[in-house]
C-alpha cells in the first residue's frame, strides 16, 4: 500500500521536483495540490486554494504526509500556513507528517556559522518575515518537520541557476571582489528532494528543524567563476564597486518596473534582463555559513559535489530553448 503524499505548491520549481521523485519511488503516491492546471502530466491532482482551510481538510482526508512548497507573496505564504494549522491541529497526534519549506532567510543578517538550533531573527519584513511567521504558526503541530534550505541551484532553478547564467552571459556579474566573498550556502535540487523524502519517511525526526546547504559551500565569487567556465562564458569579468552601484541603484529599479509592467500585460518576463536588487548584493557579501550537520546525521544526506551539480546545470542551460 503506497503512502499518499499531498504536495502543495506543486507547480513551483521545488514542488515539481518533489512530485517527480515521489512518483519514481516504490512507496509513495504523489497528489499535486494546485490552484490551476497541473504542469506535470500523469499525476493525480486536486484543485484547491492552499489558503482555504476547509478545502485543505477535504484534501487531507486520506493522505499520509503533506509537503508545503507554497510560494508567492508574503501574505499568501502566511495565509497558507494559517490554513494548514486550522486543517491539521484538530487531528492531534494522528495528523499526517507535515514537511514545511522555510528558508535560510529567517536568519536575517546573521553572520558566522549558523546551527539549526539558532532561532529565527525578529523584526524581519517581506519574504524573510513571512517565512519566519510561517514557522511560528506551524511550530506547535505535533508532526511537523521544518526545512531551511540555503540557495537551491540545479537545472531549471529560476533564482540561483537560470538568473545567474543570464547575468554571467551578459558579463553583468563575475568576480565581484569583496562584494562576492560571502558564503553561497548552495544546495543542489536533488539533495533538497532527498531531504523531503527522508523527512516524510523517518518517524524519529518529527519536530526537527534542518538547515540544507552543502558542506564546504563555495563563496559566491567561486560559484560565479566556476559556473561561467562551465557555460563557456570566459574570460570571467571582474566587476568593480562602481559598476555594481550602477546595477543596483540605476538599472535595478528600471528593470524591476519593466518586469512588473510586462507581467501585468502578460508578456513573458523571462526574456527581460534580470535586475540585481540591493538585497541580492547584500546576500552575496554576507558572511553566513549554514551548518547542516543535523541534516547529514538525522536525514542521512550526502551532498552532490559542486563540480557535478554545476556541470549538470550548465549542460541543461546550454541545451534549453530561450
Amino acid at each position: 500500500m503506497k503512502t499518499k503524499v499531498l504536495v502543495l505548491g506543486a507547480n513551483g520549481y521545488v514542488g515539481q521536483a518533489v512530485i517527480r521523485a515521489l512518483k519514481a519511488s516504490t512507496w509513495a503516491e504523489p497528489v499535486a495540490g494546485v490552484r490551476g492546471t497541473l504542469r506535470l502530466g500523469d499525476v493525480a491532482s486536486v484543485k484547491l486554494d492552499a489558503t482555504d482551510a476547509s478545502a485543505l481538510r477535504t484534501a487531507l482526508a486520506d493522505v499520509g504526509a503533506v509537503v508545503n512548497c507554497v510560494a508567492g507573496s508574503p501574505a499568501v505564504m502566511v495565509a497558507g500556513a494559517e490554513a494548514l494549522k486550522k486543517a491539521l491541529a484538530p487531528l492531534g497526534a494522528s495528523a499526517p507528517r507535515l514537511v514545511h519549506f522555510s528558508s535560510m532567510a529567517v536568519y536575517g543578517g546573521a553572520i558566522g556559522v549558523i546551527e539549526e538550533s539558532t532561532p529565527a531573527a525578529t523584526g524581519l519584513a517581506g519574504y524573510a518575515g513571512a517565512k519566519a511567521q510561517t514557522e511560528t504558526i506551524l511550530a506547535g503541530l505535533p508532526n511537523v518537520v521544518m526545512l531551511r534550505p540555503g540557495c537551491i541551484y540545479g537545472p531549471g532553478s529560476p533564482q540561483w541557476s537560470e538568473r545567474i547564467a543570464l547575468l554571467l552571459a551578459d558579463r553583468r556579474i563575475g568576480d565581484l571582489g569583496a562584494a562576492g566573498d560571502g558564503c553561497s550556502n548552495l544546495v543542489y535540487i536533488d539533495d533538497v528532494v532527498e531531504a523531503v523524502l527522508q523527512a516524510v519517511q523517518r518517524a524519529d525526526v518529527a519536530g526537527g528543524v534542518f538547515n540544507l546547504a552543502m558542506a564546504q559551500a563555495p563563496s559566491w565569487n567561486d560559484y560565479f567563476i566556476a559556473f561561467a567556465r562551465r557555460l563557456g562564458k570566459v574570460p570571467v569579468a571582474r566587476i568593480g564597486g562602481r559598476r555594481l552601484k550602477i546595477e543596483t541603484k540605476m538599472l535595478g529599479p528600471a528593470l524591476k518596473i519593466m518586469e512588473i509592467g510586462a507581467g501585468r500585460l502578460r508578456f513573458d518576463t523571462r526574456r527581460l534582463p534580470p535586475p540585481i536588487p540591493p538585497s541580492l548584493l547584500r546576500l552575496w557579501g554576507q558572511d553566513i555559513r549554514l551548518s547542516s550537520i543535523q541534516a547529514q546525521q538525522r536525514l542521512g544526506l550526502d551532498w552532490t559535489p559542486l563540480e557535478t551539480g554545476i556541470g549538470r546545470t550548465a549542460d541543461a542551460w546550454r541545451t534549453s530553448p530561450r
